[in-house]
């Protein structure tokens, strides 16, 4: 299970994930993120209550991140150790800005 709290300040937009974010939960996200990065030129992913992150999880924050890059910037904060490990096995804290 994924929640997903929004908060929005002007172009900027917080994105807090609470949960799973899994093959199941994923699609979820990534519908929310069509619907709302109009017009953001800030995109941050806290990450403090994100228990776990799979591929289809991580698929999304690349093509996120992508299109961040066309549209301002994105960093991801507060990320656990769990989920740290997970970015540091596979390659994406070469490719994800993390504070």
């Amino acid at each position: 299970m994924l929640n997903i709290e929004k908060r929005a300040n002007a172009s900027e937009l917080t994105i807090a994930l609470n949960g799973r974010l899994d093959t199941t939960t994923a699609p979820e996200l990534e519908k929310e993120l069509k619907a709302s990065l109009d017009g953001v030129t800030a995109l941050v992913f806290d990450l403090e209550a994100l228990e776990y992150i799979s591929s289809a999880g991580l698929r999304v924050l690349l093509s996120t991140q992508k299109q961040m890059n066309r549209q301002g910037k994105m960093k991801l904060v507060h990320v656990g150790e769990s989920v740290m490990e997970i970015f540091e096995v596979t390659g994406f804290t070469d490719i994800l800005t993390i504070e």
